[in-house]
């Protein structure tokens, strides 16, 4: 068994190898290929955190079998300077079930969710899509920013967060590190106007963005709200444009955003138009025109941390990377 830190996870799974893993798995996904039942959530009363399991079986010739994802988030880690999400993701030989990976499910969030969003982005996106507005400026602003600079050439980017201090750094960090000048903007708004690639990545219970914001053509990727008391966008927002999810299931049954419109009766179910695997393989075409604005509504499934844990083991194994124990 290999246990795989943050910094090997990122070594040996950057996005740019995600991708084209992440795409199967939506495929895999739709095309009835994975088991999993919604993801378990623990959130006792009194306690600002929360426990959640992601359990799931994959089938395939690569990157298959048992998995699971259990991770706590502290809304407090931040400020300590910890990661919101504290957990591990375990995957089991197809063969003998043993154990064979033991990961951190926080390096592993980060680059599958930024991944899946650059197959959204590259499926759904206008193909001279390159205005790109990102809200909010932690791990996975910064892991979509990268994703995006893989599948659209970027013109201008703009990030906006409630600390400007970290948007500040933001910026740096762009520059330092991908080379990418970033424009640090006052608000939400200022972030979109104009912007045909928006990245939400914020923790937001409130919305951010309306309709009348989403410039024609416009593609987002709206990530951060993935609780029933999150929302990053209006009802309005989402009952005008064209939604495309993960999974159908998980998004009638979790997302603030989708459940907003649909209790406010601004959009009914069938307002879901198709599942990003079911894009992928060809029972849906996508977007309808160069001015529709598509959203691509993200929960994460368990599915995708499966597939993720068996491709970083598999490359830190032929890379000779990793720490090797045996549960006995």
């Amino acid at each position: 068994m290999l246990l795989l830190d943050r910094d090997t996870v990122q070594r040996v799974y950057p996005v740019r190898a995600a991708i084209p893993v992440m795409a199967e798995a939506m495929r895999r996904y739709s095309g009835g290929r994975a088991a999993q039942p919604l993801r378990t959530i623990v959130r006792p009363a009194g306690e600002s955190g929360l426990l959640g399991s992601m359990p799931g079986h994959v089938s395939g010739e690569r990157y298959a079998g048992f998995g699971v994802k259990v991770m706590a988030l502290k809304p407090e880690n931040p400020a300590r300077g910890l990661d919101l999400h504290i957990g591990m993701v375990i995957v089991f030989d197809p063969d003998t079930a043993r154990p064979v990976g033991l990961l951190d499910a926080g390096a592993v969030t980060a680059v599958r969710t930024a991944a899946v969003s650059a197959v959204a982005t590259d499926t759904l996106a206008r193909p001279d899509a390159g205005d790109l507005a990102i809200l909010g400026s932690g791990v996975q602003a910064r892991s979509h920013l990268r994703a995006m600079h893989e599948v659209r050439v970027l013109r201008r980017v703009r990030v906006w967060s409630r600390s400007g201090e970290n948007a500040g750094a933001y910026r740096d960090w762009a520059a330092a590190e991908l080379g990418i000048v970033v424009e640090v903007v006052a608000g939400p708004r200022e972030a979109v106007t104009g912007a045909d690639l928006v990245c939400t990545t914020t923790s937001s219970t409130t919305p951010l963005l309306d309709a009348i914001d989403l410039a024609p053509g416009a593609h987002v990727n709206a990530v951060g709200s993935s609780f029933p008391d999150q929302r990053e966008l209006t009802a309005e927002a989402v009952a005008r444009a064209e939604l495309f999810v993960d999974s159908r299931e998980s998004a009638l049954a979790e997302s603030g955003d989708i459940r907003a419109a649909l209790d406010q009766g601004l959009a009914g179910a069938d307002h879901l138009r198709a599942e990003l695997g079911e894009v992928l393989l060809g029972r849906h075409g996508g977007r309808s025109g160069p001015a529709a604005v598509t959203v691509y509504k993200s929960l994460g499934l368990g599915v995708q941390d499966i597939m993720s844990g068996f491709a970083a083991v598999e490359a830190a194994r032929a890379q000779g990377l990793g720490t090797t124990f045996d549960l006995g």
